[in-house]
């Protein structure tokens, strides 16, 4: 198997088959669902906190481009990420009757994380499949702005052990099939709860793993450019995930469960991620 096939493979394990195994415990689970999701999601937000700065920051400064190169990159993938999630929240929100002036200004629900409330909105209305269709790539595209950086981070991870599936790599491709387990919790139970079979809301939940794969291609051939590309690659995406863990899950995770808990499962995810890393 060639360097692009065993990127896709090991990718694809991560994303695809990471995000199906939560979407079937999350199509399993339907009870204090929301609980388990909250929890997991932050555990998995302190994973991939241990990842970006013990790891990806430090790796992109060491291509020795400068530091503000790597700074410039990391603020370039928040801008892009909080960018294209304003947009879809602009053109969807007013479709949804309970997010008016008192809604918070983050998603409250699994359904809202995913835009699946948008989706079950057309639905519950009998539009036409145009409407149905669009909704849908709606949440595809909701979906992909967390998956793609992901997959950044382990193809540039790739690029820079020379295209040989290097310890790096793969530490990264099974730190991302964990935290992919509860995004997949994330997409399958309010897909449930909408009234989708449980078998197709598993198929669509594994699926919505693909963009990891895209994001990998897209890491990987940006790393072989050279260190300048490598540290663009790695900052971009490390960007990304600061404002998805930061912007989005953490927030998401602690007003899906009102407590303490989740801000010490987030703190226990990056102590096993230290652990991972450098053990």
């Amino acid at each position: 198997m060639g360097v692009i096939g065993t990127l896709i493979l090991t990718t694809a394990i991560a994303g695809v088959v990471g995000t199906g195994i939560g979407g079937l415990i999350g199509a399993m689970l339907q009870k204090d669902s929301n609980r388990i999701a909250s929890l997991l999601l932050s555990f998995a937000a302190g994973v991939m906190l241990s990842v970006v700065c013990f790891d990806l920051v430090t790796e992109a400064i060491e291509t020795q481009v400068g530091v503000f190169v790597v700074i410039l990159a990391v603020a370039i993938g928040v801008a892009v990420i909080y960018l294209l999630n304003y947009i879809i929240d602009q053109r969807t929100n007013p479709e949804v009757a309970h997010i008016d002036t008192n809604h918070p200004k983050t998603a409250d629900d699994l359904d809202e994380l995913i835009h699946s409330d948008h989706y079950n909105y057309h639905q519950s209305h009998k539009d036409n499949k145009v409407a149905l269709f669009v909704a849908g790539v709606v949440m595809a595209s909701a979906i992909a702005l967390h998956n793609v950086p992901e997959g950044m981070t382990i193809g540039a991870a790739y690029a820079s052990d020379g295209g040989v599936l290097g310890g790096a790599a793969i530490v990264l491709a099974v730190l991302i099939g964990m935290h992919n387990i509860p995004e997949g919790m994330a997409v399958s139970v309010p897909l449930v709860a909408g009234g989708m079979e449980k078998w197709k809301a598993v198929l669509i939940t594994a699926s919505s793993g693909v963009p990891t794969i895209i994001g990998a291609l897209l890491g990987y051939l940006l790393g072989e450019l050279g260190p300048l590309g490598l540290a663009l690659s790695l900052g971009f995406a490390s960007g990304a995930m600061l404002y998805v863990v930061f912007g989005e899950i953490m927030p998401q995770a602690i007003l899906m469960y009102r407590s303490k808990l989740p801000a010490f499962s987030a703190i226990g995810g990056i102590l096993v991620g230290v652990l991972i890393i450098f053990a």
